[in-house]
């Protein structure tokens, strides 16, 4: 018996979106986490069966946030049984794999771990786009009966929950930007993919112009009226795939991935615009400034030179005039 319908639902043919969402959960490449782990031991168990994964469905690959009875990172999308499940928005059951055409050549089912069984539940997020799936899998045919996906269904709740903590744990509470935490955590991958693939990216750090003294004549609120709304802005001009931190007080950074230096500049400077035109009701003429520093990434560096590279292009445009945009030369 083969289970899983392909629905109309837009989001589910909206791939950019759908990549763009994961993005945003920053959890590809991150390491193994015990409330994860937890998730997939427990299924495993209670459904009986040898394998369970969280899967997490990128552009050409599925990554396993978690697995039990599989040793593998990853595998190519085009053999995930989970890339069929994210394309509906009902479990995905298939009771015999090689009795069902889209499966019985696949190299999953005839070559290691010989799949023969699986059922899976798509993970989907608040706004409705399915990242991956909580699956179970089995080695021999077997029937998953309603009170088992109902299970699963259950657990892939629990396991979008984790998720959804996870990004508000990496969100600073007042900006809604990144922590720094986060921020260097995503560099760091960032920083890897750049050595694996030779793909240009680009650093920006900057900071508010003369905040303290924002802080000192109009007092604290309003200088976090301000540090919000300079963050927003800048989160509403970014790409989905571009990262925006708050790494200190008024001090932000912004990961620029597959951007050269020039890009980069010119996506500088228009943020640098967009921040000099805003308005604050609640101070009427009161005008903000920010400077800019960044730096193209380097084949040699790890997070510390690459950051120390933009600071002290960031350094250069405070001392020399501020509300600009320095970029250091490589």
């Amino acid at each position: 018996m083969i289970l899983g319908v392909i629905d109309n639902d837009e989001k589910l043919t909206d791939e950019t979106g759908r990549i763009a969402a994961l993005q945003r959960y920053q959890v590809l490449d991150t390491p193994r986490e015990e409330s994860f782990e937890k998730i997939t031991s427990l299924v495993r168990t209670v459904l009986g069966t040898p394998m369970c994964a969280i899967s997490l469905v990128d552009r050409e690959r599925q990554w396993f946030k978690s697995i039990q009875g599989i040793d593998a990172a990853e595998t190519p999308r085009s053999v995930a049984f989970c890339d069929h499940t994210i394309r509906t928005r009902q479990a995905m059951v298939v009771e015999d794999a090689l009795g069902d055409p889209r499966f019985a050549d696949n190299a999953l089912v005839t070559a290691d771990p010989s799949i023969r069984s699986y059922a899976g539940v798509p993970l989907k997020t608040p706004d409705g786009y399915n990242l991956g799936a909580l699956c179970v899998i089995d080695t021999k045919p077997r029937e998953f009966t309603a009170a088992q996906i109902g299970i699963l269904s259950e657990f892939a709740g629990l396991v979008m929950d984790e998720l959804e903590l996870r990004t508000i744990a990496h969100k600073d509470f007042l900006t809604g930007a990144a922590t720094r935490r986060a921020f260097v955590d995503a560099a760091n991958r960032e920083i890897d993919r750049v050595q694996r693939t030779s793909h240009p990216s680009s650093l920006v750090i900057f900071d508010i112009d003369h905040f303290k003294t924002v802080n000192d004549r109009h007092g604290h609120g309003i200088g976090d009226i301000v540090l919000t709304k300079v963050a927003v802005t800048c989160d509403a001009h970014l790409r989905p795939n571009d990262m925006l931190g708050r790494i200190g007080g008024e001090e932000f950074a912004i990961l620029l991935p597959d951007t050269d230096i020039t890009n980069a500049f010119s996506a500088a400077e228009r943020l640098r615009r967009e921040i000099e035109a805003l308005v604050f009701d609640a101070v009427p003429g009161l005008k903000v400034t920010a400077s800019f520093g960044l730096a193209a990434i380097a084949s040699s560096d790890d997070f510390l030179s690459w950051s120390a590279a933009a600071d002290e292009a960031l350094y250069e445009a405070k001392h020399s005039g501020r509300n600009r945009t320095v970029t250091r030369k490589r």
